[in-house]
């Protein structure tokens, strides 16, 4: 029993129970609307702070997507400039090393090339050498006048020095020379121009006594005068 004002109010056990049971159910009762205000007002603000967050990272990664697909065609261009670049200096360097080849003494030796005028010259200088270092004692002034013709320049200026000995030694000693040219290689030949090294047997008869057979080998630079390979330098090795 409880005094409120001027009056006694009697409540019993179960009234009280059913007080407290009608507070749960008004409280369990109440509207979702009236208990949003207080609850999901802070969650919807930090919605309202993330999302402007969420929407500035995105924009970020779009901002720095952006570049990144430019950098792709970017890179393929400088790439293939790279390529543009490299290709043209090595056609460049193919080109130079080209001509160089076609420039260098190998190509120009027309002795690797050439067959034909290789004969030729080989030929010609074998028979020469057969003639002018081939006499005997009543012919010498036929080999003198076959020098003159097939020789020509330092190689007749030389032979003509010398062969007024030889001509008094065959004379003399009545002496016969046979030359035979074993092999003559043409290691350069141009249009107008060629060496050769010439290995020849050469013997040598007296009177009256056995023949001798020497070896000689011979350094040969040829020009080609009037359709015709003379001999202009003799070097024995």
């Amino acid at each position: 029993m409880k005094r409120q004002g001027g009056a006694t109010v009697v409540t019993t056990g179960t009234d009280v129970e059913d007080v407290g049971e009608l507070g749960a159910t008004a409280d369990e009762e109440r509207p979702d609307g009236m208990d949003e205000p207080a609850t999901d007002e802070p969650a919807r603000s930090e919605a309202g702070r993330s999302e402007p967050g969420k929407r500035g990272a995105a924009e970020s990664e779009t901002a720095t997507d952006e570049p990144a697909s430019g950098a792709g065609p970017r890179r393929l261009r400088f790439v293939a400039g790279v390529l543009i670049v490299a290709l043209l200096a090595a056609g460049g360097g193919l080109f130079v090393m080209g001509r160089q080849l076609r420039d260098t003494p190998a190509t120009s030796n027309a002795a690797l090339t050439d067959s034909e005028a290789t004969t030729r010259v080989a030929g010609d200088v074998t028979n020469a050498l057969g003639k002018v270092f081939s006499y005997s004692p009543s012919a010498t002034a036929v080999t003198k006048e076959s020098a003159k013709q097939l020789l020509a320049g330092k190689a007749l200026q030389q032979y003509a020095a010398l062969f007024g000995q030889v001509e008094k030694q065959a004379a003399d000693q009545k002496l016969t020379l046979t030359t035979h040219v074993v092999r003559a290689g043409v290691t350069r030949l141009t249009h107008d121009s060629a060496h050769l090294l010439v290995f020849l047997d050469q013997v040598y008869e007296r009177q009256g006594k056995a023949a001798s057979t020497a070896a000689a080998q011979l350094s040969v630079t040829a020009q080609l005068r009037d359709g015709r390979w003379t001999i202009v330098e003799i070097t024995s090795r």
